[in-house]
């Protein structure tokens, strides 16, 4: 059904167990899986008007090289599992955007993803790279949120 399965990854827990399922989703559908890692640049300052001021200076080498490794253990665990990877990384201040031009460049059919689930303020404040995704991939998104707190 599903024949490229886009899976991004910041390297968290949540997005690790997203990379799981996609692993052993693709291999039940003989689906390859296509890794991208977005390095996204902390803003020097950002102004009350939106105004946000971009030095990434050495911060982009580091970032990217994270970005690298994210991948790299997403190819080596589907290599494990029998299952076609691509690696890729890129350098965006919108990661949302990164992930669907991504998803269309290398004609995925599928997104999953983890979700931080973020709640109230916080949510507010941070906004949220899955919802975006999902308001605005034009394919199939899966979204797995993270196991429940205890108590």
């Amino acid at each position: 059904m599903y024949q490229r399965i886009l899976v991004p990854t910041d390297g968290s827990p949540v997005s690790e167990a997203a990379v799981d399922t996609a692993i052993a989703f693709a291999q039940g559908q003989g689906s390859a899986i296509v890794a991208l890692s977005v390095a996204v640049p902390v803003p020097a300052f950002q102004s009350v008007e939106g105004a946000i001021a971009y030095d990434p200076g050495p911060q982009a080498a580091a970032l990217l090289e994270h970005a690298r490794g994210c991948v790299d253990a997403i190819a080596a665990r589907a290599g494990k599992a029998g299952v076609p990877c691509t690696t890729l990384t890129c350098s965006a201040l919108d990661a949302a955007r990164a992930i669907i031009d991504t998803a269309e460049e290398q004609r995925c059919d599928l997104i999953v993803m983890g979700s931080h689930g973020r709640h109230g303020l916080s949510r507010l404040l941070a906004g949220s790279v899955t919802q975006a995704v999902l308001h605005y991939a034009p394919m199939a998104v899966m979204v797995l949120r993270p196991p429940p707190l205890p108590g």
